[in-house]
């Protein structure tokens, strides 16, 4: 966390709303965090995607309080990402208030009945896929999260690209298959991103998934700054 070249992740999220940070956990740090999804009592409930046409494989999301590792990660994450955060409320003319820490913004969350955590872990085997989504959860927000991915690419498991779709006004949707390796986390907008045009800043929607597993198993550390309702 320390060497982030923060101005550099700032830049990517403005010019394509996603930024990868190479090597934010270690090899041991993620087997650790992968094997947190066989402890269910660390766990509010689980989804099976494909009983919810959400895809196919499955998550659960953490329960309070939450694992020192995912804790800290969620904390320490928080406030260089709410600078942007502010950054890009203010480009499209909203109130840039989000506070400089994580636990203040947590109590403006449950102040609006948002109070279950959203912290996940996602595993995958052969077949399996996320749709194309948005991890919104009630009107409270927060414009940025992150997913670390735990599995090694080529070697636990093949396919399995991070994929994000930006829906463009009046043109037709981009796509970016963002390259991860293990450890490696990408940032990317939960649902708006300010974008410069002609006559100003305007909007641009996201939507994110996993493609296709071909073979093994992927497993992924989803770290949402608001809770849900």
């Amino acid at each position: 966390m320390d060497a982030t070249d923060w101005e550099e992740i700032a830049t990517s999220l403005d010019s394509r709303g996603f930024a990868v940070v190479p090597g934010l956990l270690s090899p041991s740090a993620c087997a650790a965090a992968a094997g947190l999804y066989e402890r269910p009592e660390l766990f509010r409930s689980q989804v099976v995607m494909q009983r919810h046409g959400y895809g196919r494989g499955a998550y659960q999301y953490f329960a309070y309080p939450l694992p020192d590792p995912v804790e800290a990660l969620r904390t320490r994450l928080y406030p260089p990402l709410a600078r942007i955060a502010n950054r890009w409320q203010d480009a499209l003319g909203e109130a840039a208030d989000f506070p400089a820490e994580h636990a203040a913004y947590l109590d403006r969350c449950h102040q609006a009945g948002q109070t279950r955590p959203t912290p996940l872990l996602l595993t995958y085997g052969p077949g399996d896929y996320n749709c194309l989504h948005q991890d919104l959860y009630g009107a409270e927000q927060f414009p940025l999260q992150a997913a670390v991915l735990l599995s090694r690419p080529g070697e636990d498991f093949t396919g399995g690209e991070f994929v994000l779709v930006e829906q463009r006004p009046r043109m037709q949707s981009r796509p970016h298959v963002v390259p991860m390796g293990q450890g490696d986390a990408v940032i990317f907008a939960v649902n708006t991103r300010p974008a410069q045009g002609t006559r100003g800043p305007y909007r641009l929607k996201l939507r994110h998934g996993v493609s296709e597993i071909r073979s093994g198993k992927r497993r992924t550390l989803g770290i949402i700054f608001h809770d849900a309702a």
